[in-house]
């Protein structure tokens, strides 16, 4: 087993424990690593905020700064608050890799964030143990347009 699939795993764990807590936001977990140590984890909040990504980057502070961050699923690469995306979060960080799980549908991702995330320099790898993870995303319904979010 690789160190990218036991960060993934540990990312997948979080998510799973708040599937069915997050109001319509797909629970999502995060893991933040630089020089092979752990420097923060995060989880979706109970209702949908924070997103995985701003909890780990909070808990990260200054050790993001080139860090790779494991997530399950696709960081946003739009808000419907018009707050900045987690794409742009981690970018703005310092994060110089993002692995994903799996892609996200919804009209604020959907390679969105991907995009933004290669557009800010950041190398992004798609795909790690995506059938692990795409149970968590099973029941997960996301907004079809931007207009049905306003």
């Amino acid at each position: 087993m690789s160190p990218d699939e036991d960060h993934m795993r540990r990312a997948i764990s979080l998510a799973a424990t708040r599937v069915g807590l997050t109001g319509d936001n797909p629970s999502v977990g995060c893991v933040l690593v630089r020089e092979g140590a752990v420097v923060g984890e995060g989880v979706t909040g109970e209702g949908g905020r924070p997103h995985a990504e701003e909890a780990a980057l909070a808990a990260a502070g200054d050790g993001a700064r080139g860090a790779t961050a494991y997530v399950t699923l696709e960081p946003c690469g739009e808000r419907s608050s018009g707050t900045p995306s987690c794409s742009d979060r981690l970018a703005d960080a310092g994060v110089v890799r993002v692995v994903v799980a799996c892609a996200d549908p919804s009209v604020f991702a959907a390679g969105r964030g991907a995009h933004r995330l290669q557009a800010a320099g950041v190398a992004i790898d798609q795909g790690l143990l995506q059938a692990e993870a795409a149970p968590l995303y099973a029941q997960y319904a996301p907004a079809k347009s931007l207009e049905s979010r306003r």
